[in-house]
């Protein structure tokens, strides 16, 4: 069975190299569903709370909600980089507030205090997906993700991992390597 949850990211970025509107720098309002799938938690008859999903999702992907996405080699990132170094804001700023924790993977590094995700590749909704699966594979059973921005949309399905995550029978998220809940306390003995 699956639980299912929607996020909303919304976001700048440009197509560079590409030879139509995409090219200039413009904004969206990205639509993410993600489905999870499992066993039904006989404790709370479900198979994982989708706050839970979003709030896991949220605390990786609000890096790209509010920020600018850009290729590593398009030639505005040093432009935008001087621009925010000159106004002090580089590295951050007190009004900096909605900022997840900075990360790099072989598609995408984030860069929070400036509100900066820069890309491998020319961020599509294609590779929305591709990213995003990367950064939650390992913290929920993810088997489909369905990313829509503007007109486009882009759904990929997955496998779903094989290895079983013991989850809370008080709440239903996984428990830590210790066997605890990080949302209740519940130790499984």
């Amino acid at each position: 069975m699956r639980s299912i949850t929607t996020l909303d990211l919304q976001y700048a970025h440009r197509f560079y190299g590409f030879q139509g509107e995409a090219q200039y720098l413009h904004g969206h309002t990205g639509s993410m569903t993600i489905e999870v799938e499992d066993t039904v938690e006989p404790g709370v008859n479900m198979v994982f709370p989708c706050n839970e999903i979003k709030k896991t999702a949220w605390n990786v992907l609000k890096n790209f909600d509010h920020a600018l996405i850009l290729r590593e080699d398009d030639p505005l990132l040093p432009a935008i980089l001087a621009v925010y170094e000159k106004q002090g804001i580089k590295d951050g700023s007190p009004q900096n507030t909605m900022k997840g924790e900075a990360f790099k993977t072989e598609l995408a590094t984030a860069y929070p205090d400036c509100r900066l995700v820069v890309t491998k590749e020319t961020l599509t909704v294609e590779g929305m997906i591709k990213i995003a699966y990367d950064l939650l594979k390992d913290k929920l059973n993810i088997v489909k993700i369905t990313f829509t921005s503007g007109d486009n949309a882009a759904s990929a399905d997955f496998k779903a991992p094989t290895e079983e995550r013991p989850r809370c029978p008080l709440c239903g998220i996984s428990l830590n390597e210790n066997g605890v809940c990080p949302k209740c306390g519940y130790v499984k003995r």
